[in-house]
C-alpha cells in the first residue's frame, strides 16, 4: 500500500556550521516539482544547494544541484521509498558552513534532513483512481453531472453526439457504490462505453 502525505512539512538541521533546511510535500508530478524547486531557489539565494527526489511514478527523479554525485538527490529518493511513499517531494536547502563533510557526511545529512521531517508528516492513504465513461440521454445529463459532482468524482470531458458521453474519475474505493448510483439514475438508459482503466 502506498501513501502520501498531507501537507508540507519542514526540519531544520545544523551540522558543522552547515544549515540543512528539510521539506517534504505532496506533488503531482515532475513539472510541478520543478516549478517548486524553482520557487525555493528564488527563496534562498544565498544558498550553495537546492537538492530535491520525487517519488511519483514514472515522473520521478532525484537532483544534487551541484553537490557531488551521488550524495544528495539520491539518498533522499532512497528515504521516499523506504517509507512507501509516492508523489512525495522532498527538498533541501543547505547554506554551506565552511566546513567539508565528505560524502559519507553529505549522503547523512541530506538523508536526514529528509527522516526528521517526515517524522513529523501525516501519512495518507494513496487512492488508486480509476477513469470511467458512461453514455446518458440529454435528459438525464444534468442529473449524473450532479451525482458525479456529489461524489467529488470529477469531470474528465464531456462529447455531445446522438447520446452524451461522460468521462469522469473514481477512487478505486468508491467505484462500485457510484456504478449502482449512476445506473439507478439512469433507469436503465445508462450505458457504460469504457472499462476500469487507471487514471
Amino acid at each position: 500500500m502506498a501513501f502520501t502525505l498531507a501537507h508540507p512539512v519542514h526540519s531544520e538541521l545544523l551540522i558543522k556550521k552547515s544549515r540543512f533546511i528539510g521539506c517534504v510535500e505532496p506533488m503531482a508530478d515532475r513539472a510541478a516539482a520543478q516549478a517548486r524547486v524553482a520557487a525555493l531557489k528564488a527563496e534562498h539565494p544565498a544558498a550553495a544547494h537546492v537538492c530535491w527526489a520525487l517519488l511519483a511514478g514514472g515522473q520521478s527523479a532525484a537532483n544534487d544541484d551541484g553537490e557531488p554525485g551521488g550524495t544528495a538527490g539520491r539518498p533522499m529518493l532512497d528515504v521516499l521509498r523506504h517509507q512507501e511513499l509516492e508523489g512525495v517531494l522532498a527538498t533541501v536547502v543547505r547554506y554551506f558552513g565552511g566546513v567539508k563533510l565528505g560524502a559519507g557526511g553529505l549522503v547523512r545529512a541530506y538523508t536526514d534532513s529528509v527522516a526528521q521531517a517526515l517524522l513529523q508528516a501525516e501519512r495518507v492513504t494513496l487512492q488508486k483512481r480509476l477513469t470511467l465513461a458512461c453514455q446518458v440521454p440529454y435528459a438525464l445529463e444534468g442529473r449524473i453531472r450532479r451525482a458525479l459532482e456529489a461524489a467529488e468524482a470529477p469531470l474528465l470531458g464531456a462529447q455531445h453526439a446522438a447520446l452524451v458521453r461522460l468521462d469522469f474519475s473514481v477512487t478505486e474505493g468508491q467505484q462500485a457504490a457510484l456504478v449502482a448510483q449512476l445506473e439507478e439514475l439512469g433507469q436503465g438508459q445508462l450505458g457504460w462505453v469504457a472499462h476500469p482503466e487507471e487514471g
